[in-house]
């Protein structure tokens, strides 16, 4: 009988990911759903400083301020019923006092260290689409939900994108010249724009992908998750109930591609023995406090010490502190 479905083929990247290296996403939200799993599985992620970005020419203004590394002031932000904002910054970032504002943003940055460290950058593009501010033609990455008349909405060139883009890739790796990238369209459709409109944006966006790749073969791979959702998860039942974004389902799968295409075996057996710790640590026990959940944590206690010992990279250090708190809670 024939299959009813369609496979995307994915390639092995030219380069892989290991816990021995430094991972940093920018990008949409889909970005998000990846490195809160990477964490989960204990790789090296940093999270980023901005919050979530969807344009191509916010996210390269925002690396391009990691790599100089620049605090914020007063000046970088502005105040809307009863709130400072920063253009640059996912609400999140936002706050009742400018102290409060600019305390969450330098933390964020400070916490991340800027590009040094970072060997793997993860780079999710939402649109194609931009928003400028009339006063000065800034791009902005989130409006913050200020009026319309407020700004002027164009849409990206091909040309725009790799041209910014080939100027800082090429900074990047004169800064480090062991930094690789890995590209993605995200696969959240942009359904604001219009079902036409996001089609073109996409197009865009993966057209200047594979001239990116294309140019630097062995420095930049392209996962397909835009393809995988489109094309091999196409049935609704592979969507969140907003019908835009990917359900935990798909996520799931399109998280098991990328392992594909960027772990070893030797990588995914880690991955294996960290999963069976993160399942022991979510574990609820009926009797917390049995004998029987005593021993349980004494066996966590010790695979999570074997798995340290034997990989210092793997590290449970939080979790270990915590498994010993109850330990001993239990013995008192």
């Amino acid at each position: 009988m024939k299959d009813y479905f369609t496979c995307v083929q994915i390639e092995k990247s030219p380069f892989g990911i290991t816990y021995s290296d430094d991972i940093l996403f920018l990008g949409s939200c889909f970005s998000d759903n990846i490195s809160e799993i990477m964490s989960d599985y204990k790789f090296r992620v940093g999270a980023s400083p901005f919050g979530t970005l969807y344009n191509p020419a916010s996210i390269a203004a925002a690396c391009r301020r990691l790599l100089d590394a620049t605090p914020f002031d007063g000046s970088d932000l502005f105040h809307r019923d009863g709130l400072y904002h920063s253009f640059m910054h996912h609400s999140k970032f936002s706050d009742t006092s400018e102290a409060g504002c600019l305390a969450k943003i330098n933390d964020a940055l400070l916490d991340l260290g800027g590009f040094s460290r970072v060997s793997r950058l993860v780079i999710t593009l939402g649109t194609a689409f931009i928003y400028r501010l009339k006063t000065n033609g800034r791009v902005v990455a989130n409006c913050h939900k200020l009026p319309e008349s407020y700004f002027y909405r164009e849409r990206l060139t091909v040309n725009q994108i790799t041209g910014e883009w080939t100027d800082l890739l090429e900074e990047l790796w004169r800064r480090n010249d062991s930094l690789k990238v890995i590209f993605t369209v995200s696969p959240i459709r942009h359904f604001k724009d219009g079902a036409h409109q996001n089609a073109v944006s996409k197009a865009i966006l993966l057209l200047a992908e594979q001239e990116l790749a294309e140019r630097y073969p062995g420095r930049i791979s392209y996962f397909p998750a835009y393809e995988l959702v489109t094309d091999e998860l196409r049935d609704y039942r592979f969507y969140a109930e907003d019908m835009i974004h990917p359900s935990a389902v798909a996520v799931k799968h399109i998280w098991e591609r990328f392992c594909y295409a960027y772990f070893d075996l030797s990588v995914r057996n880690l991955m294996e023995k960290a999963e069976k710790i993160n399942k022991a640590l979510a574990h609820k026990p009926s009797n917390p406090s049995s004998s029987n959940y005593k021993l349980f944590l004494k066996h966590t206690l010790s695979e999570i010490r074997r798995l340290h010992n034997s990989n210092p990279l793997v590290c449970f250090h939080k979790e270990e502190e915590e498994t010993l708190a109850r330990l001993q809670q239990l013995n008192d």
